[in-house]
């Protein structure tokens, strides 16, 4: 768990808010039985690296969704992909994206909100870049080294956890 306390504030005032303004089946779903997780609980859950599907938006409105490597760092999702890819075509024009994480019956972690460039090509890096580089490096060794990979740091407006 890398949270501050002020990030796990933000984080469960962001659970608390998304699940009480969803709709009443996902609310009979996730409530039931105490699933819903609290952002401490969830950030203990998500050590390390998960797949993830993401979902971008094509240029004619039609959703994409591709597998990937997801982080959660600070409350944060944190995903990669090849400079090439189409997602991150898609990002660059449109950044909206959701996110989801699903373990079988087990652990489900559904979030939609903007893909903000951590690493861009073509300008400074985003605020967050030099808190996360260092726990990718780490992650993923030489790797890094390649020139042709996009990292991104969704900023959630709606996220959902559940575990059973």
């Amino acid at each position: 768990m890398r949270e501050t306390p002020d990030e796990l504030a933000a984080l469960q005032r962001l659970l608390d808010d998304s699940l009480s303004g969803s709709t009443a089946h996902l609310r009979s779903i996730v409530g039931a039985g105490d699933r819903a997780l609290t952002a401490e609980r969830l950030t203990g859950l998500l050590d390390g690296m998960r797949t993830l599907a993401i979902s971008t938006v094509t240029a004619k409105g039609e959703p994409r969704i591709s597998a990937g490597d997801g982080h959660f760092l600070h409350g944060r999702w944190v995903f990669g992909t090849s400079t090439t890819a189409a997602k991150a075509r898609h990002l660059a024009a449109r950044p909206a994206v959701s996110v989801a994480l699903i373990e079988g019956e087990r652990l489900g972690v559904f979030t939609h909100g903007t893909a903000h460039p951590l690493n861009p090509a073509d300008g400074p890096a985003h605020p967050a870049w030099p808190d996360v580089l260092p726990y990718l490096d780490e992650f993923y060794g030489d790797f890094m080294r390649r020139g042709d990979l996009a990292f991104y740091r969704v900023e959630p407006h709606w996220m959902v956890a559940w575990a059973s």
